[in-house]
């Protein structure tokens, strides 16, 4: 498939990632910072994450933090990756969004999940019916869509400010449930490729098939997550991935704390990256230099022809995530000019 010369975006997922010795509002603001560069680097989309209950993470109440990004930028699109929709009333999500779509005319995504975004005790404490929300979590959507539509007007119930509001939806998923319900719904599919990468092909391959053209999408639209820690040098880029392992480690262990500075590899850290289900974890994580990343992200974007990127990038210093992101905008912006070739 001749996919290298197709033009593709290149978005950003920001988690809020709280580095060890770092405040709360310092990794707030040092989002800012990185949403304010990430325009400036012609990324199309920065997306804030919906998680509970980590000490690591910082985005939790993901409509406020859309809003405050979107209010100290100017042009790039600002939206969830995602909203869990089943945490949520679809009502109080279509204000929110309705809300934050007339501050910010035409530059909010509204992305939706299924997941808890948390372990189960957490869940129940945010929504205790929320298992009822995620068997309709179709339904939902549709409400949702409802609610934004100009012909809502007539309802009983109804999210005035929403109405008629262009705040796209899309849905976001790591299995063939989603891909199915994208397909059938006709929206725009971001998969989270960047942990979840065991069903990413077959899913992308069963949404395309399936895919039905829709008012809001006339064919299919793909959004892929990938991890990307790149640097001036191969042994920095290394030394900085020890951050992210030690954090997945922990992820995986259930051991959750602050984002760790980066180390020397230990022979614990090299058993893990050998064990087979951690690499598997990893395997779209492109670690290096700019060539090699470049080299890496061609041949991933040959095997999956997907439309966009949507990068993540969770490391110690803020000052190398930057460089990291700098880094990948100049390696997209360069395929951008072959392309034009």
């Amino acid at each position: 498939m001749e996919t290298t010369k197709k033009n593709v975006a290149w978005s950003l997922l920001e988690l809020a990632t709280i580095p060890q010795g770092v405040t709360i509002e310092e990794t707030l603001k040092h989002s800012v910072d990185l949403a304010q560069k990430a325009e400036q680097l012609g990324y199309r989309r920065f997306w804030l994450a919906e998680h509970h209950n980590f000490v690591h993470i910082a985005s939790v109440a993901t409509p406020v933090l859309i809003g405050h990004i979107a209010g100290n930028t100017k042009s790039i699109r600002v939206g969830s990756g995602g909203v869990m929709l089943p945490n949520h009333s679809p009502l109080i999500v279509s204000e929110q969004f309705g809300t934050l779509g007339r501050l910010f005319p035409n530059r909010i995504d509204l992305g939706l999940g299924r997941a808890p975004g948390t372990d189960q005790v957490t869940a129940h404490a945010i929504r205790s019916d929320r298992m009822k929300a995620v068997h309709n979590f179709p339904g939902e959507i549709e409400q949702i869509q409802q609610y934004f539509s100009k012909d809502n007007s007539a309802s009983q119930v109804r999210s005035v400010l929403s109405e008629g509001t262009n705040v796209p939806l899309y849905i976001l998923g790591s299995s063939l449930d989603s891909a199915h319900l994208a397909a059938k719904m006709g929206l725009p599919y971001a998969f989270a490729s960047h942990f979840a990468t065991g069903m990413f092909l077959q899913a992308i391959d069963t949404y395309r098939r399936e895919f039905r053209p829709s008012a809001a999408l006339d064919k299919p639209y793909i959004i892929a997550g990938v991890n990307v820690i790149a640097a001036d040098t191969e042994e920095e880029a290394q030394h900085n991935f020890t951050s992210l392992v030690k954090m997945m480690l922990g992820v995986f262990t259930g051991k959750s704390e602050p984002l760790q500075p980066p180390a020397e590899l230990t022979p614990e850290l090299r058993r893990v990256l050998q064990d087979p289900m951690f690499r598997d974890l990893l395997r779209y994580c492109f670690v290096g230099t700019k060539e090699q990343v470049a080299d890496s992200l061609d041949k991933f974007l040959e095997d999956t022809g997907v439309d966009e990127l949507m990068v993540v990038t969770n490391a110690y210093d803020h000052q190398f995530r930057l460089r990291s992101f700098e880094i990948l905008a100049e390696v997209m912006k360069e395929r951008h000019e072959l392309t034009k070739a």
